[in-house]
């Protein structure tokens, strides 16, 4: 079975530091797939926020995910903090891709828990159809 490999550029222009909670938890113990997920949102909020933007106040625009690829690396537990570090990438004219580093410290390493690549195009909701990538967007988040 073939695995999925997320490239990560070389660097990350924005984190932040989310813990861990308790409903975050699953039957095993661990981080699940579904918060994974919840936590990758929350990171592309305040990736946009940082840079000015909302899903829906995008230079005009609005957001829609087109895909989701993630790959698990490591587990998080109940009380971890994880830096989320975020970058986008892949610019065309209709969106971009946003490229997701889940990290976890010990008292002696940083340890890469998750990998993940949203795919985002912009949308018009009004109209209910895709939007071109406004040039002000791409200057602010490349």
């Amino acid at each position: 079975m073939s695995r999925i490999k997320i490239e990560q550029p070389d660097s990350y222009s924005f984190s932040v530091l989310i813990p861990i909670r308790i409903t975050d938890i699953n039957y095993g113990g661990h981080a699940g797939n579904d918060s994974i997920v919840s936590l990758i949102h929350e990171a592309r909020l305040k990736f946009l926020e940082h840079h000015g933007f909302k899903e829906l106040a995008l230079g005009g625009v609005g957001l829609i995910m087109s895909d989701l690829v993630v790959e698990f690396k490591a587990e998080l537990f109940y009380g971890d903090t994880v830096k989320i570090s975020v970058a986008a990438s892949d610019f065309s004219k209709i969106g971009f891709d946003l490229l997701y580093k889940f990290e976890k410290e010990t008292s002696d390493k940083k340890i890469i828990a998750v990998l993940a690549k949203t795919g985002m195009i912009c949308y018009d909701y009004v109209a209910k159809k895709v939007a071109g990538l406004p040039q002000s967007v791409k200057q602010k988040l490349a």
